[in-house]
């Protein structure tokens, strides 16, 4: 199955930093780090000050930092890319289709998370 999204609720946030295309973003507006919490994944690039839709609710395509197993749990790696959750940092979706390693467009299903 191609990557897709069918997001149900999608945010507007300012950037605070750096954010490349389809990594996870925080609620503070920043990307991602290891095992950091999210809010949802970019849709677009965004540099410091930039308005950028994020995917909060529903499903969304994320880059991923390594193989995942379709099914697998997954979490932020530093780059703010989706790898297989293990057993720390914050679960932020489900991998609907497998990603053959890093650079991979994978769709998930967005976990609601407060940690």
């Amino acid at each position: 199955m191609p990557a897709q999204n069918i997001a149900l609720l999608t945010l507007t946030l300012a950037a605070t930093g750096t954010i490349a295309a389809a990594r996870f973003v925080t609620p503070a507006g920043a990307q991602a780090g290891a095992d950091a919490n999210a809010i949802g994944v970019a849709r677009v690039a965004a540099v410091s000050g930039d308005k950028l839709p994020v995917d909060a609710l529903g499903t969304s395509v994320v880059e991923a930092g390594a193989a995942v197993a379709a099914g697998a749990t997954v979490k932020a790696n530093a780059s703010g890319q989706a790898i297989t959750w293990v057993t720390s940092g914050a679960r932020l979706g489900i991998a609907l289709e497998a990603a053959a390693g890093s650079g991979s467009l994978i769709e998930i299903l967005l976990l609601p998370n407060a940690a």
